[in-house]
This record gives structure tokens, C-alpha cells and sequence, in this order.
């Protein structure tokens, strides 16, 4: 399993196409935020509202959608799931153009943006499995990760300029254009996509299969500790980050190029640790490096709370991140590989979908409570409470391995 080693131009297509999208998404990090107060002159109530409120609906909206497309060809789906975001963010500039744009609008686009994100994730993931043999998919998805972590290094400086220049309306046109690139990217791989077959089931839809993929990682004796591990980590960290902002940028003083170059260096681990996964599996095993990388990414985030005025306070938030995001790309590597082993293939879009439909809303609900929190004590006090709670997430890590299927009939096949 080595991590240069070519998978095909299919799989060149798919990567690229993800790659673009991951940039432009990058690019207009925090537009919409920026647009509701510098062009709508919404107060915060309002962008705390567009900021929950677009992931919650969104979860919501997104449900259906993954037992819908579990049947189908997943290539169409993401195609479409571009063009559809494309579309929405598009209609941004226009209506700003024209004069027309409304919170309201905002609000729209950001829940269709959000379900279709969460649809897109689940049928590029199916889609991965089907175009990858299982061997491959540890490679896959360090590819995957690395991009993820270069384009959250480089993409938002880059957007920042950009929004110094043009304004915040352009890096939403750049964002949506990235998604037309990206449908056309998917459209270019080219082959044909054999139709997933169920077999336990009539091939139309029923109420109860909207609850399939909870079913799935609810009854597996690993996906479902991880479920509660990975949601409750990701919840707590994207919780406190409006509540650093707060500090660092308010409180402490830092100047707003600090507070990006905190967050952004720190990247780099991300893309370091994607890249030392695939070594330290093949020395340690998967399971343990899982396990490992997963208890030592609860150990960072404690620190945020203890920062500090001046160059030291900027230095301790730097490693902080660094260690914590280095964790996180080795983690993560690992984990997406491991959730795809453990999923038959009829079951992976549905498991992915309710995933992420889950961990959208969870961030949405904890964003909430944590900025509540932070009314009711202090930015700093809620930023130790989540760093304490996430403290104690390795203890939901899966203690023992689980073989998958395709791994024991392998193994029966050679005896």
C-alpha cells in the first residue's frame, strides 16, 4: 500500500473535482456571515441564526435524500448536488446586484447548500467504494484529506484578500463557480455506474427506510461508538470556535490577521498527519492507530482556554491547533477508510447521510448551548467546560477490532 502510487484516471477525475470544490469552499469561508453585516447590517442575533439555522434545516431537508439515493447511480446524484449549489449560490450575486437580496434569501441558500453538501458527501462516498477496491481506500482517502487541510491553509488568507479587494459577494461567485467545475469534473470520469441492487427490500421507498442508516450504526458493535465519538469531538470543537473569535479578536486584542494565522498555520499538522497515516498503519495496524490518534486528539483543545494577550497567547493557540489538527489528519484518514470497510455496499449511502445529517445538527444545537453558556459565564469558561468534556471522548473509542466482511471471506478463501 503505497501512498504515491497511481489509481487510475477515474479516480484522478473524482479528486480533482473534489479538489476544486474544497478550495472554493475555502475561498469564501465566512462570506455569508460577512455579507448579513456588511451589506444586510444584520446584528449578531441574526448571524448566529443564519449560522445554526442553515445547518439544523439543512440536516433536516437532507434526510430523505439518503435512503432516495442509496438505489442509485451515485455519479448523477453528485452531479446534481453540484449544479444544484451552484444555482443557489449563484443567486446571491444576482440578487445583490439587482438589488434584491434579503436575509431571507441568505437563509434559503444556506439550507439548500446545506443539504445538498450533506447529499453530496453521502454518494461521493458510496460512489469511493464502488470505484476503489478495498485495499486502495486508505490511499483514497489520505488523498482526500491532504486536499481538505491544503485548501483550509491556503483558502482563506487567499479569501480574506479577496474580500479585502472585492468585497464578499465575489468569493460566493468563486464558490459557486467551483461547484460547476467540479459537476463537470464528475461528468468527465466517464464510466459507467452499475446501479446498487437491493436485495432485502422493495425498490420503493418506505417511511421506515429514512431511519435505516441509524439503524445500521446504532446495531454495529464499532460504528456505533465512533458515531458518538466522532459527534461529540466535532460538535464540541466547531462549538467554541465562534467563542475564540470572541476572545481573541474582542477580549484579548489580537489584530484579525493574528486570529487567521492562528488558525490557518496549524493546518499544515493536518496535512502532515494525512500523510504519516498510511506508515503508521502499516507498522502499527489500523485499529491502533485509530484508537491512539483518537484519544490524542482530545487532549489539545483544554489549552484554548488559558490563552493570553501577546506573542505568547498566539504562540500557545499556534500549538494548541497544531497538535490538535496533526491528531485529527491521522484520525481522520484512518476512520473514513474504517467506516467504509465496516458498510455493505446497499448501506453506505444511507450510513453516511445520517452521519452527517447528525453531526450538522448536533454542531448546530451545541453552537447554540455554547454560546448561551458563554452569556451566562464568559467565552473563556465555556471554551475549558467543552475542552473538560472532550476530555473524556476516548473512552468511547471501539476497545476491540471488527473484521469486515470482504476481509473474513478473503481469509476463508485461503484456507
Amino acid at each position: 500500500m503505497r501512498a504515491g502510487r497511481s489509481l487510475g484516471r477515474q479516480f484522478g477525475w473524482l479528486w480533482a473535482s473534489y479538489a476544486v470544490s474544497a478550495f472554493g469552499t475555502r475561498l469564501a469561508f465566512g462570506a455569508f456571515p460577512l455579507i448579513a453585516i456588511l451589506v444586510l447590517h444584520s446584528g449578531p442575533t441574526e448571524v448566529a441564526v443564519l449560522a445554526a439555522a442553515g445547518l439544523a434545516v439543512g440536516a433536516a431537508v437532507a434526510v430523505p435524500l439518503g435512503p432516495w439515493m442509496e438505489f442509485r447511480r451515485k455519479r448523477p446524484v453528485m452531479v446534481a448536488m453540484d449544479l444544484t449549489r451552484f444555482a443557489a449560490l449563484m443567486s446571491v450575486p444576482v440578487a445583490f446586484a439587482l438589488g434584491w437580496l434579503s436575509f431571507v434569501q441568505l437563509l434559503v441558500v444556506s439550507v439548500v447548500v446545506a443539504a445538498a453538501d450533506i447529499t453530496f458527501t453521502a454518494a461521493g462516498g458510496a460512489y469511493l467504494k464502488a470505484l476503489v477496491p478495498p485495499r486502495d481506500l486508505l490511499v483514497a482517502n489520505g488523498r482526500f484529506e491532504a486536499t481538505n487541510w491544503t485548501a483550509t491553509v491556503l483558502g482563506p488568507p487567499l479569501g480574506g484578500a479577496a474580500i479585502g479587494l472585492f468585497g464578499p459577494v465575489m468569493t460566493v461567485v468563486a464558490d459557486a463557480v467551483s461547484y460547476l467545475l467540479s459537476a463537470v469534473g464528475i461528468r468527465a470520469i466517464g464510466c459507467r455506474e452499475p446501479r446498487t441492487v437491493r436485495t432485502e427490500a422493495p425498490p420503493r421507498l418506505r417511511a421506515g427506510d429514512l431511519l435505516d442508516g441509524w439503524r445500521h450504526i446504532l446495531t454495529h458493535p464499532v460504528l456505533r461508538p465512533l458515531f458518538f465519538n466522532t459527534i461529540l469531538v466535532s460538535s464540541l470543537i466547531m462549538a467554541t470556535s465562534p467563542l475564540l473569535a470572541v476572545l481573541m479578536l474582542g477580549h484579548l486584542g489580537f489584530a484579525p490577521w493574528q486570529y487567521g494565522l492562528a488558525f490557518a498555520a496549524p493546518c499544515l499538522g493536518g496535512l502532515v498527519g494525512a500523510r504519516l497515516a498510511h506508515r503508521l498503519v502499516a507498522r502499527f495496524g489500523r485499529h491502533r492507530v485509530m484508537l491512539t490518534a483518537g484519544a490524542l486528539r482530545a487532549c489539545w483543545s483544554l489549552g484554548l482556554a488559558f490563552i493570553r494577550p501577546g506573542v505568547a497567547g498566539l504562540v500557545l493557540v499556534i500549538a494548541v491547533e497544531l497538535g490538535l489538527i496533526t491528531c485529527m489528519g491521522v484520525f481522520n484518514r484512518v476512520f473514513a477508510t474504517y467506516r467504509l470497510d465496516q458498510t455493505a455496499p446497499d448501506r453506505v449511502a444511507r450510513t453516511l447521510s445520517a452521519w452527517s445529517v447528525t453531526s450538522k445538527a448536533t454542531i448546530a444545537a451545541m453552537t447554540a448551548l455554547w454560546g448561551l453558556l458563554a452569556g451566562l459565564t464568559s467565552p473563556r469558561t465555556a471554551i475549558a467546560i467543552a475542552g473538560l468534556l472532550i476530555l473524556t471522548t476516548p473512552l468511547l473509542l471501539p476497545r476491540h477490532d471488527h473484521v469486515p466482511r470482504h476481509e473474513r471471506e478473503l481469509a476463508r478463501s485461503h484456507t
